[in-house]
């Protein structure tokens, strides 16, 4: 027995392996874990003299080795939280004859320098293999079933799969007229259903960070985190008032001193919570703590600043907030619909319900959803005129002149295109023009953002940010792609349509002190007489 070569015992099975067919990133686990094995072995001598016992114990060794290699393999030791666990001590058990010896010990420090180089180099190949055990699964609650209880009865009779299509069409109805009546309202109303949005979509990210680290007995930590959602608020929305609400502020002595010191108070607020998060730090907690830090912090760029941006769109005007709301709208229904009915070719391997039937589907019914959509809107001034607000009856007014955007104009039909339309010229609004360029955006990259979100949910393996809406998920799941859309919207609109503002300035010029509003109005009366826009008579 002890003269039996050391190569043979890899031939026995781990102690976790089954029957059933091994998955492809299992193959590869064994793979590395044979090779770190083959490693171990080759410290042995033919005689099968290894430092570790006899042919039992060496067995028994390998089987452990065999899953302890997996485990890390699947399982980086940060994920635990617990330092990795110390190599058998030099010594234990016997050689062949069953007395240890100095070259027996020698050979076992050795392979346990080599195995330590082993485990960096299968760390380093975690990001590539991607293995995880049962056991790393996130100690996240499964999501519960918050249908409400008329549904289940009316449609208990029904398959799964059309139960769900059922629970989905019935709640997006009941959204869509939710969000038809917020229009109704007004402006206000649509400025707080962004920012309940938002609070709600940062609620769900930091509960799942709070689940998925178990951070729950982290000191201050959740109050930091909803500290920090004040303070970058506060900033945004100062911003915003300082920029629309100059007017209203100037009448308010008690509003000056927080407008002309906004940002440094901003500044001090985020310090303040800053210092607090730093005196916080738990020595046996260090690493979770920066995590959650930095996860608040990404958190707060993925909702706040988007929604800041939402609400930046509106100013501009109604129609840049709900046509590019819409298109995305439309183009998920759309592309649902389609890849419910005809779906047949997956499309991303993120979202394996996505497919390219549905893709293409939705897009083109995006396209034209925007352009009649748009048509619609732009022939009232209630959706095409700037949002401002009056302080004079303090309320929020959308009476202008229609810019040029908003103006019918006639265009010339492309040569291809009169053979099959019939028309030389035709009649539209050149807001329809950019529409077009907002709803291929929705329906093109928008969805990216689901799957950025799918992505994200798989990692943590969790099927729904949140049970908020039936047959949906949580609002997370409904403005992933939102978000995404306000940002291209707000770049769009500075780059191709945003021009000098003379109601903005016009404000501007009212805050500013009256030795400082007379030399504004020299200035500019100087320039006017040099272009020959006023006579020379009337300077005095």
């Amino acid at each position: 027995m002890c003269g039996q070569h050391p190569g043979e015992l890899l031939l026995l099975p781990p102690a976790e392996e089954t029957v059933s067919s091994p998955a492809p990133h299992r193959l590869d686990a064994d793979k590395a874990t044979t090779k770190l094995n083959t490693k171990r072995e080759s410290s042995c001598p033919a005689s099968g003299g290894c430092a570790g016992g006899g042919e039992e114990d060496r067995a028994v060794g390998l089987r452990d080795g065999d899953a302890r290699g997996k485990q890390l393999l699947r399982k980086p030791r940060w994920a635990s939280g617990r330092e990795p666990a110390e190599p058998p001590q030099a010594g234990r058990g016997s050689g062949c004859g069953g007395v240890p010896g100095a070259r027996d010990q020698g050979l076992e420090e050795a392979a346990i320098r080599r195995v330590a180089g082993e485990e960096v180099d299968l760390e380093d190949r975690l990001v590539e293999l991607d293995l995880r055990s049962d056991s790393d699964v996130p100690d996240v609650p499964p999501p519960t079933d918050s249908t409400p209880e008329i549904l289940k009865k009316a449609l208990s009779g029904l398959s799964a799969r059309w139960k769900n299509w059922w629970i989905r069409g019935i709640l997006s109805l009941a959204m869509i007229s939710g969000f038809f009546l917020i229009i109704y309202l007004g402006s206000f109303m649509l400025m707080l259903l962004v920012l309940s949005i938002q609070v709600k979509c940062y609620h769900e990210i930091i509960t799942i960070g709070y689940r998925v680290y178990h951070s729950y007995d982290l000191p201050w930590f959740r109050s930091l985190s909803w500290y920090f959602l004040l303070c970058v608020n506060y900033f945004f929305y100062g911003e915003t008032v300082a920029d629309y609400f100059a007017t209203f502020v100037q009448r308010r002595e008690q509003l000056q001193f927080l407008i002309r010191y906004h940002r440094f108070i901003s500044f001090a607020l985020y310090l303040t919570g800053f210092c607090i998060f730093v005196l916080s730090l738990v020595k046996k907690h260090y690493r979770l703590q920066f995590y959650m830090f930095a996860w608040t912090h990404v958190t707060l760029l993925i909702t706040v600043t988007q929604s800041h941006l939402v609400i930046q769109n509106l100013f501009e005007g109604m129609i840049w907030f709900l046509v590019p709301i819409s298109s995305v709208i439309c183009n998920d229904i759309t592309a649902y619909i389609f890849g419910f009915f005809f779906g047949r070719t997956p499309l991303i391997k993120l979202s394996p319900k996505k497919t390219w039937e549905g893709f293409i589907g939705g897009f083109f019914s995006t396209v034209v959803f925007g352009f009649v959509f748009s048509y619609f809107l732009a022939q009232h001034q209630y959706f095409v005129c700037p949002v401002e607000y009056n302080s004079e009856t303090n309320r929020f007014v959308t009476e202008c002149e229609p810019s040029e955007l908003f103006q019918m104009k006639q265009y010339s039909v492309p040569p291809l295109l009169q053979a099959v339309l019939g028309w030389e010229t035709v009649k539209m609004y050149p807001f329809q023009m950019h529409s077009i360029a907002l709803s291929t955006f929705a329906s093109l990259i928008g969805p990216f953002g689901g799957f950025f979100a799918s992505g994200f949910k798989r990692a943590f393996k969790i099927k729904d940010f949140a049970d908020t809406i039936p047959g949906h998920g949580g609002i997370m799941d409904r403005f992933d792609c939102q978000y995404l859309m306000a940002t291209f919207v707000h770049v769009y609109i500075t780059s191709f349509i945003r021009g000098p503002n003379p109601s903005k300035l016009l404000k501007q010029l009212l805050i500013l002190q009256p030795e400082q509003q007379l030399s504004v109005y020299k200035a500019l009366k100087s320039h006017l007489v040099e272009k020959g826009i006023l006579q020379p008579s009337l300077r005095g």
